[in-house]
């Protein structure tokens, strides 16, 4: 299989391709944000984002690093058309999202 790995702190998402990857997800949006420890740090409420996906389009534009990896992609990221993505936790998502 032939995959584009794009490192996502040197190269993060825009607004635009945030929301092509959230309509071609197979999860809620919310799933796209990473609740880890700087998300508690920063005070910020899960709730908040839940079916939100302006607020968490908004969040990941200002702090890329609270974005959930591995994130998969399919499709092609350059032109306007459909995603699909998903995000490769718990790992056999990602299996299954590879076909395997």
């Amino acid at each position: 299989m032939e995959v584009d790995v794009v490192l996502y702190m040197k190269e993060p998402p825009d607004g635009a391709l945030l929301r092509r990857m959230a309509a071609g997800m197979d999860g809620p949006v919310e799933d796209l944000v990473r609740k880890d420890s700087q998300f508690k740090k920063l005070e910020l409420v899960s709730e908040d984002y839940v079916d939100n996906l302006d607020a968490v389009v908004e969040l990941l534009g200002q702090r890329k690093a609270l974005m959930q990896r591995p994130l998969l992609v399919r499709g092609d990221l350059a032109s306007e058309g459909p995603l699909e993505a998903c995000v490769g936790r718990p790992r056999e998502k990602l299996y299954e999202f590879l076909g395997a």
